[in-house]
């Protein structure tokens, strides 16, 4: 064996931070400055719901959890990274869920990273938020099935983007000419194939299970591999989610060979 390696599954955030598409814009000013007060100091005004971030249940449902009220033991453990590609519109389905959990055997109370592949879009806004695959109820149904601690996905939420406003639910549709191309492509209005408002965060988060969004940075190192991984809020009292530094935590002769993600911001 060689010595513990922590790898960042966190993208950077800052000035630019892509954003789910109803959000205001991050905005960073400058308090004080070398030059007025010998010192720097910033403000930053965002949503929580930025870059990697962990949901709180009281994020989707009234009488929800917030994040001062969950353990940090929730935030931490025993995980595998699932490799499941998907592309364009695609769901995760139960059958996915299956296969890879016959290849990367989970346990009842493990973490679980669904590594679709599309955190390489982040940053091509349109095609990362509006045509990511992702989660619906049969999915959610199966980590319910099966005591997984959390969830943690690399793409824009833990539902499929039709499942949530950007479809025609909640405050949407936010983008009718994404539901128009669908319905164009496939023939079908949206609602007769995604009828649900966000249903996977519905299931898990009504059942004791967190999740992560918008997961990234190097997770091309663990994919595939088993890890402890950790993804821990602020203490927010009264929080509905909260921005993450996410960590895994490998052997170093375990990791995949891969290089080092570069972003093409928030790296200077």
């Amino acid at each position: 064996m060689g010595k513990e390696v922590l790898v960042d599954l966190s993208h950077p955030f800052g000035n630019g931070s892509p954003l789910w598409p109803y959000f205001e814009d991050v905005k960073i000013e400058r308090m004080h400055y070398m030059a007025k007060s010998g010192v720097l100091s910033q403000k930053i005004t965002t949503v929580m719901h930025c870059t990697t971030h962990a949901d709180s249940p009281g994020h989707v449902f009234e009488g929800g959890l917030f994040t001062h009220e969950i353990p940090l033991t929730s935030y931490y453990g025993d995980a595998v990274v699932w490799d499941i590609p998907k592309n364009k519109w695609e769901l995760i389905t139960a059958k996915d869920l299956d296969a890879a959990n016959q290849k990367l055997p989970m346990k009842a109370g493990d973490i679980i990273i669904v590594h679709t592949g599309w955190n390489k879009y982040w940053g091509d806004n349109t095609t990362y938020f509006c045509y990511s695959p992702g989660l619906g109820k049969e999915a959610g149904e199966w980590f319910v099935a099966h005591k997984v601690k959390a969830v943690g996905v690399d793409q824009q939420a833990l539902d499929h983007p039709l499942h949530t406003a950007i479809g025609p639910h909640g405050p949407g549709p936010l983008r009718k000419d994404v539901c128009a191309e669908y319905k164009e492509l496939t023939g079908h209005d949206v609602m007769q194939d995604f009828p649900e408002w966000e249903p996977c965060h519905n299931l898990i988060m009504k059942n004791g299970i967190l999740g992560w969004e918008n997961v990234g940075g190097d997770i091309a190192k663990v994919v595939g591999k088993r890890c402890k991984i950790s993804g821990f809020p602020i203490r927010w009292y009264m929080g509905d989610g909260s921005i993450v530094r996410m960590v895994a935590f490998i052997d170093e002769n375990d990791l995949n060979k891969v290089p080092d993600r570069v972003y093409k911001y928030g790296t200077q």
